[in-house]
Order: structure tokens, then sequence, then C-alpha cells
């Protein structure tokens, strides 16, 4: 595949999750986490949101999102958990993405705020029509996602060079 492709990425945080007494990494997602996550699988299966591969942090929370969002989907993308997006910083995850493979055209990942927040702010050199303002608006809730369209290679990946096409959270007002 050629390098100048268009690409997309999906940043998505993890649903709700609770607070029993375990260590952070390993907290499960609440009752409307689970309801979120699985709402965001249909989100993304109508606007045909496919991605070849999915990159998951590695907390009990992100893996448990993913796992209810996935199935809603027309095919089941590879998955690969990584633990450097635990707490990932929005450079952090750029550094991650940069390591795709060319052949791979759309990523989703799960992870965590600031961090999804930020690398959506920060790889987003403008937005198609209201998108940034309802992003702006709604800030990045559980289970929120913004999707971003670039041209060029992952390694190629840096703040500024996408566009923001789409942007979803379960309660957005």
């Amino acid at each position: 595949m050629s390098v100048d492709v268009p690409r997309s990425i999906v940043l998505v945080r993890h649903a709700k999750a609770d607070w029993p007494d375990v260590a952070d990494h390993e907290r499960p997602l609440a009752d409307r986490g689970r309801k979120d996550a699985a709402a965001l699988g249909e989100w993304l299966a109508a606007r045909d949101h496919q991605p070849a591969l999915t990159l998951c942090s590695t907390s009990t929370r992100t893996r448990e999102t993913w796992k209810l969002a996935a199935p809603k989907l027309p095919q089941r993308p590879k998955t690969v958990y990584e633990k450097r997006l635990y707490e990932a910083s929005p450079g952090e995850i750029i550094a991650v993405l940069n390591e795709v493979p060319d052949d791979v055209r759309d990523v989703l990942l799960v992870g965590h705020n600031p961090g999804i927040q930020g690398a959506a702010e920060t790889l987003a050199a403008d937005a198609d029509g209201d998108i940034a303002e309802r992003m702006a608006r709604n800030g990045f809730s559980t289970a929120t996602l913004a999707v971003l369209r670039f041209d060029g290679s992952w390694k190629s990946l840096e703040p500024g060079v996408g566009t923001l096409t789409d942007y979803w959270a379960p309660h957005e007002s």
C-alpha cells in the first residue's frame, strides 16, 4: 500500500469505570460503562468505521470497553494490547501510532484521558463542520471518540497533520 493514501484514526476514551477497592489499572467498567461501550460499537458500525487494527491500553476498563464495542462491527480487527497506552500523554500516543505498519490504513486506539483528548486536539489542524466546536463544548467524557483523517505514512503522523472528521459522545448535549 502506498504511504500517501488517506488514513483514519479513531481515538476512543474508555467507557465509565467503577471504583472498587482495586489498583487503578484493574478498575472494571460500571453498568453505565458497559451500556456506553456497546453503543460506541453500534455508532462505529452505523458509520462504517472499520479499523484494520485496534491498539488498546492494557487496563481492565479499556479492554472491557473494546470487548463490548468490537462485536458490533462487521469484522473484528486485529487487536494489540499496548502497555504504553496506559496513562499515555498525547506525545506517547503519537509515538505508538508512528510504529503502525504502512500497510494498515485505519486504526482505532482505546486509551485514557487526558491523553486521548489531547492527542485529538494536537493532531487536528482543522475540522469538518462544527465538529471541533462540539468537541470543545462537550469535552471528552467516558466512551467518547474522535475520528481524524490524514495523508501520509504513519511515521509522518505529527501534530497538526490531521482533520477532525467525526466526534461522538454517548451523552452529548
